[in-house]
């Protein structure tokens, strides 16, 4: 694979979901985990599992997860086995016929051409891969050995099928798509359209589209209940506005998913001060279809405090140019500093709501620019005397 390091502005980030995954580059505060790390992947350990059993009743799913070096050596191994087993079989067939010991031309063998366990073993290759050399070939003298050759063959298209399937689906892992799903480094908090928003930045940087794509958005923290239990980890689904107006969005260009901080939001009543100081992570989930394949695909990445923007807003990426959108994708995660309140959205509708914070913001300015404008008056003043 190509080094992505040069090719691809550090803007963004490229959600990776492959076996050998490394430490998340961002690190949350000390003695807090995350969830999900920003490459995608989930930081959960699994231990004290008893029934270790459960994982072999679904073998090909297992197969496929294990990583690729587990996969080849049972790959090859499996053929390797059967061979030696049946090979074996084969050997013990012409040693009780004596197909070993030398007879006259009068004597019909099992199978021809055997006369140690190395020719028994090439014989069960030339079986179950169907090579076919010509050398050696089952004669109707022994039942028992068109019966083996019967098993055999079944079981080689067996191991055929589970081990192929196993490489296919690897291979074809719709994981692999996902690589070119990115998201923002940074969440941003500011106002659109007179309200409050949550947002990121999500794209593709294939031409192929992901059809049906979804975005969803949880938040993650601990919580207490009303009866004093304690809930590590409590997923809180949030709402979002689609910037498509439809149940899916239409990635052709980077979008900006916005969640409305309002009453029902798990936001409501987190403020600039309090995001310093908060345990809280934004878990973001992109699905959808992978349209050259039609595989499910998946992209995570996830945002703690520290990665959250507040009173800042994405700058735009997509311009005009020769009749066509053209995608800068070296200003994906580039924000600006816009006028936000510092209070929560819940203390912001309480004081009248962001029209009231607008004509507060007006009249602050124009105080401002009184005091600046009487200063520099009375410098001039000041001077004129002198």
């Amino acid at each position: 694979m190509l080094s992505r390091k040069g090719l691809i502005p550090e803007d963004y980030l490229l959600t990776r979901l492959a076996e050998h995954v490394q430490l998340p580059k961002f690190k949350a505060k000390a003695g807090k985990a995350r969830f999900v790390a920003k490459n995608g992947t989930c930081n959960v350990a699994h231990t004290n599992i008893r029934e270790q059993g459960r994982f072999l009743q679904d073998v090909f799913t297992t197969l496929v997860d294990l990583k690729w070096l587990h996969t080849l050596i049972i790959f090859t191994m499996s053929f390797l086995c059967s061979w030696l087993l049946f090979g074996m079989i084969w050997w013990l067939i012409a040693f009780a016929h004596g197909d070993l010991d030398q007879r006259g031309d009068d004597f019909v063998p099992c199978v021809t051409d055997i006369h140690s366990f190395s020719s028994a073993f090439l014989f069960s290759i030339e079986v179950q891969v169907t090579i076919g050399f010509g050398g050696r070939m089952i004669t109707e003298e022994c039942v028992s050995a068109i019966i083996i050759l019967i098993i055999q063959n079944i079981v080689g298209l067996v191991i055929n099928a589970i081990m192929l399937g196993c490489i296919f689906m690897k291979t074809a892992q719709a994981n692999r798509r996902a690589e070119t799903l990115i998201f923002s480094k940074y969440a941003v908090v500011s106002i659109r359209n007179n309200k409050m928003c949550f947002m990121v930045r999500i794209g593709d940087l294939r031409k192929s589209m992901i059809i049906s794509a979804t975005v969803r958005m949880q938040v993650v923290r601990k919580t207490t209940t009303e009866e004093g239990e304690v809930v590590p980890l409590d997923q809180i689904d949030i709402h979002m506005d689609n910037p498509v107006g439809t149940n899916g969005v239409f990635l052709v260009s980077p979008l900006i998913i916005c969640h409305v901080i309002n009453k029902d939001s798990p936001l409501y009543e987190l403020s600039a001060s309090d995001l310093l100081h908060e345990d809280i992570e934004v878990i973001v989930v992109l699905e959808g279809v992978v349209e050259t394949t039609g595989i499910t695909t998946q992209a995570r990445t996830s945002y703690v405090a520290e990665e959250i923007l507040w009173g800042q807003r994405f700058v735009p990426t997509v311009s005009e140019e020769d009749g066509l959108y053209a995608v800068d994708y070296s200003k994906f995660g580039n924000t600006v500093k816009v006028p936000t309140p510092c209070c929560s959205a819940k203390k912001l509708d309480e004081a009248g709501g962001i029209a009231q914070f607008k004509v507060n913001e007006g009249v602050t300015l124009r105080a401002s620019v009184r005091r600046r404008r009487g200063g520099a008056v009375v410098r001039r003043s000041r001077m004129d005397s002198h």
